[in-house]
């Protein structure tokens, strides 16, 4: 007879792959905020000089925290095929931003070394800046997990009728990617790159079932294998 800890643990034990993922993806981070401060390659595209600073994006950009997770935790306990790919779709790309990261070191020069207004809003941007150095930037993770979220909510059969929660959804994936660029957190050639990585993962992730295809076959291979359970 199952015990209620077996019941939780085959109910809920596709949060292991978040969890270790999560931990190991912060710890790598922090490494390169502390150590990647200096000699590296400065990002600058012409269209960056065009773009007005807009303190008040500081709200979408912030929105964002709680855009992924709402996403993730959706998915984790609603549907787990498209919480498997939209953690393969977040997984890959954050982790290809590591890499780059690593191995070449990039930041930008963009934010206004003087805030051109006194208000809220440039006060939390000021927070963030003193918070998150202007390195480790490309390509944009903002806005790819931004899209990647959106393709989440937009490809789920549970919220196909969901007319409120996919506009809102697309609103908000909109005002997080133009807020990268407008209180000066990324430059455009983040935002394009972020852009290219996410189209490719869409066509891998979306467009083909081989991920998900394997995970039915590992869990039908476990279910003829004899119980050991008492």
């Amino acid at each position: 007879m199952k015990t209620i800890y077996t019941k939780i643990w085959q109910q809920y034990r596709h949060a292991i792959p978040l969890i270790l993922y999560g931990i190991i993806y912060m710890q790598w981070f922090a490494y390169l905020e502390k150590n990647v401060t200096s000699h590296f390659r400065l990002i600058h595209f012409r269209p960056d000089d065009l773009i007005p600073f807009c303190e008040v994006f500081i709200i979408p950009y912030f929105l964002w925290f709680a855009y992924v997770a709402a996403v993730v935790l959706y998915f984790f306990f609603k549907d787990k095929n498209d919480y498997f790919r939209a953690c393969t779709f977040l997984f890959t790309g954050m982790t290809v931003f590591l890499i780059i990261s690593t191995f070449w070191p990039n930041g930008h020069d963009l934010r206004p070394a003087v805030m051109p207004r006194d208000n809220i809003f440039t006060h939390l941007v000021a927070m963030l800046y003193r918070i998150d150095t202007p390195t480790n930037l490309w390509p944009s993770i903002h806005v790819y997990n931004s899209l990647g979220c959106h393709f989440a909510v937009m490809k789920s059969s549970r919220l196909e009728k969901k007319k409120g929660i996919r506009i809102g959804s697309l609103v908000l994936c909109s005002s997080i990617i133009l807020s990268t660029m407008l209180i000066k957190q990324h430059s455009v050639f983040d935002v394009t790159t972020a852009f290219i990585m996410a189209a490719v993962m869409y066509g891998i992730v979306y467009r083909s079932d081989v991920l998900i295809n394997l995970y039915h076959g590992m869990q039908r291979r476990r279910k003829r294998k004899p119980s050991t359970l008492v």
